[in-house]
């Protein structure tokens, strides 16, 4: 019960961090509406359709929502940077808490904030001109929660082994934006060159965006083809010869996600 404690009062604590950071809440919504207008908006007249009745700024709206969940549940580890360098690390490690449930509860508080600035991405869908009814939404949920517990407790794993802000976020910068780049939010996963392709499959985000863009694109409408559209064009991503359904990659997020987790907890028990 008493881990059970420390697990919510660490969460608690995170979400009450965000939610009084308004310029915090501000930028999450700023940052990700930079990209829809500029490079959704502006590049889907050069660039045409994707598929059927979906241009470019339909196609990148779900990536930039994973896109979202990920970088904030990623960055999350920085809090733990933060308490260590201003002492109130030390304080949570000698309360009579389980430091594994300080990893699960630093964990779930990242990926909590993750997914509310997630699900306030959405709010821009009518402007990008995709349609999300309630089920769409609630089938969101677990996927954008599952992606961020993933990558929050990877976050979460890299800061116990670094000590100083500005290396957390140097490491955090020369890992997240590759990662970003070549999981599928901004270009298709077929047709690439074949050691881009091997990188996007080795990529455990890429097993956690292509689910969100199926259940977003898959839940629209297909509209007549436009004059010089591409063909239909499946959203699923294509190993060794076989399509992943929704279900496939959700596994492979929830192994990653649960390897991350036990290592982290790990990591923070050997914590000084």
């Amino acid at each position: 019960m008493g881990n059970l404690l420390g697990v919510y009062t660490i969460w608690y604590r995170d979400i009450l961090r965000f939610w009084r950071d308004k310029m915090r809440m501000i930028g999450a919504i700023t940052f990700p509406l930079l990209f829809l207008v500029v490079f959704g908006s502006g590049l889907s007249s050069s660039i045409g359709f994707m598929a059927p009745g979906v241009d470019f700024a339909k196609f990148m709206f779900p990536g930039v929502i994973g896109m979202t969940v990920l970088m904030t549940a990623f960055m999350s580890g920085i809090s733990v940077v933060w308490d260590r360098e201003f002492g109130f690390l030390k304080e949570v490690l000698v309360a009579p808490v389980s430091r594994g449930a300080v990893a699960v509860g630093k964990t779930l508080g990242g990926a909590t904030v993750a997914l509310i600035q997630g699900l306030m991405i959405l709010i821009f869908a009518p402007i990008i001109g995709v349609s999300l009814s309630p089920v769409t939404v609630l089938k969101l949920i677990p996927l954008m929660f599952l992606l961020a517990t993933a990558l929050g407790a990877a976050g979460i794993l890299l800061a116990t082994r670094i000590r100083s802000m500005e290396a957390f976020q140097m490491t955090m910068q020369m890992l997240m934006f590759p990662m970003i780049f070549l999981s599928g939010v901004f270009f298709p996963l077929s047709g690439l060159p074949s050691w881009m392709n091997a990188l996007v499959k080795l990529n455990p985000a890429t097993y956690g965006i292509d689910p969100i863009r199926q259940v977003v694109l898959g839940s629209m409408p297909a509209a007549a083809a436009a004059p010089g559209a591409l063909p239909p064009m499946p959203y699923g991503i294509t190993l060794f010869g076989h399509t992943m359904s929704i279900a496939q990659n959700v596994g492979v997020v929830a192994v990653f996600a649960a390897v991350m987790v036990l290592l982290a907890m790990w990591s923070f028990q050997r914590q000084e």
